[in-house]
């Protein structure tokens, strides 16, 4: 009974979002979703267990979710979008910030995602399954992503797009900047080239960097092939991780650049979240790119819903019922997750409410006193550059 009473608050929370033309389909996207969170692991036959229907046999439910996942009739985009679009009305910021990654599933399909950063997670916004051999993938295959992105963000509010090396890209730069107008912050390739006007040309790894030291090019063109002009690079290698970070912004970079680019690993929480810190996608047997693109359906509205849920339960001071940390020290969806079981456990009920906000986070997750220290000893040199053409 348990689970019927959690099934009927998700279909109460879910219900009046999603257009669906068939209410059947939504009745076994929510199992699906209830399914996915208690098991934490993506296999259809262990879903069962969790199900609350007519059907006696394993079998029944397992063909059941199968065909949800097969059938054509599910337009993933159209309704997923109506449910990420309700939860972005009430964004309230001036700026959303949206990272693209792929990530390759058994070497055989790539996924593409666009995803908002949200409170130190990504919760998926618009994304793409194909059957493809490599995570490196053309602008084309991608730019009706972006475009329908536009139509997600609310009225009004800037964005600004992150992406690692795999999308340093000038026709991917020049689209954002010209045909979106949104500002981004992309990592660049070393082997990559600049032109310098009144300077000339010179390639990024001809820049040697000391630990701790920041070279900052103002107003350069960067690659000598489908050139774009008037951008900005931050370059530095990092006095901790040794690493070299290089990254192309469309306004004037600053050493704030490479905190704004750091944003970006997020959506590999995200990721792991997905994968073996959570509903372990890779244990999928499903082999085909429409089924797995209606997977991450279900797994895009199961990570919303619990995000929501652990926004929630730390607002209304909760937050204690389903973390041991003194200071929040698990990320909104874990709380989530941990508030769904008491819901089913404990007699809990959900929070009636899908919304996100763009405030800033009212109690981050804490690192522990030794890494927050070593973040605060990190010292640079700053070496700034600015060409006119």
């Amino acid at each position: 009974m348990q689970t019927s009473r959690l099934y009927h608050q998700l279909q109460t929370l879910l219900g009046q979002s999603i257009p669906w033309a068939d209410q059947r389909h939504l009745h076994t996207l929510i199992w699906m979703v209830i399914g996915l969170v208690m098991s934490e692991c993506i296999n259809l036959t262990k879903w069962r267990v969790y199900i609350r229907t007519r059907a006696v046999f394993a079998q029944s439910h397992q063909r059941r979710f199968s065909r949800w996942l097969h059938n054509p009739r599910i337009n993933v985009q159209k309704l997923y979008s109506a449910l990420i679009a309700q939860a972005l009305a009430r964004w309230g910021e001036a700026q959303i910030t949206l990272i693209e990654d792929t990530s390759m599933l058994w070497d055989e399909y790539c996924l593409i995602r666009l995803s908002v950063q949200y409170r130190g997670r990504a919760i998926p916004l618009v994304w793409r399954v194909i059957r493809h051999g490599s995570s490196s993938v053309r602008f084309e295959v991608y730019q009706a992503m972006l475009k329908r992105a536009t139509r997600l963000v609310p009225p009004g509010v800037e964005v600004c797009f992150l992406a690692d090396r795999g999308f340093a890209d000038t026709t991917l730069m020049r689209y954002l900047r010209d045909e979106l107008h949104w500002h981004f912050r992309i990592r660049v390739k070393r082997n990559g080239w600049i032109h310098r006007p009144g300077k000339g040309w010179k390639q990024l790894n001809q820049y040697h960097l000391d630990l701790g030291e920041v070279v900052l090019l103002q107003g350069v063109t960067l690659t000598k092939t489908k050139a774009i002009a008037g951008l900005h690079l931050a370059l530095a290698r990092d006095p901790l991780s040794r690493q070299l970070w290089m990254v192309v912004s469309d306004p004037p970079t600053t050493l704030q650049t490479f905190r704004e680019y750091g944003e970006r690993f997020q959506i590999e929480e995200e990721l792991l979240d997905e994968k073996s810190n959570g509903f372990q996608l890779e244990r999928s047997e499903i082999r085909s790119a429409p089924a797995l693109s209606r997977l991450c359906l279900v797994m895009a509205v199961a990570t919303l819903v619990l995000t929501v849920q652990g926004q929630q339960v730390v607002t209304d001071g909760k937050r204690r019922w389903v973390d041991a940390h003194w200071q929040r020290g698990n990320s909104y969806l874990r709380i989530g997750w941990n508030w769904l079981k008491g819901v089913l456990h404990q007699g809990w009920r959900l929070f009636q409410t899908i919304s996100l906000f763009g405030v800033v986070d009212p109690e981050p997750a804490s690192a522990s006193n030794k890494q927050a220290q070593k973040q605060l000893e990190r010292e640079f040199t700053i070496k700034s550059y600015s060409f006119s053409s």
